[in-house]
C-alpha cells in the first residue's frame, strides 16, 4: 500500500493535519479485520498526539512520539494482507 509511505512522511513531519490525512488514507482498509481497524485507530491517536506535541512546542517528547507512531504503523503493516 503506497499509503503507508505517505503515513511515514506524515509521522516525520508531525503536522497538525497529519491525522486527518492519515485517516483519509486508512479509510481504504475498511474491509479488514477488527484487529487491523483497531491498529489503524491506535495509529491515528499517536499521530494526533504527535501533532499536539509539535503545536505545543514540546520538542523533547516528539522523538518518542514518532517512534511510537512508527511502531503502530509497523503493527498495522503486519496485520494487513
Amino acid at each position: 500500500m503506497d499509503g503507508f509511505r505517505r503515513i511515514e512522511e506524515l509521522i516525520d513531519t508531525g503536522s497538525a493535519d497529519a491525522a486527518d490525512e492519515a485517516r483519509a488514507l486508512l479509510d481504504q482498509i475498511s474491509g479488514c479485520s477488527h484487529v487491523a481497524l483497531e491498529a489503524a485507530n491506535e495509529l491515528l491517536i499517536e499521530l494526533m498526539t504527535l501533532a499536539f506535541l509539535a503545536e505545543a512546542g514540546l520538542d523533547v517528547f516528539e522523538k518518542p512520539a514518532r517512534r511510537l507512531a512508527r511502531l503502530r504503523l509497523s503493527r498495522l503493516k503486519l496485520l494487513l494482507p
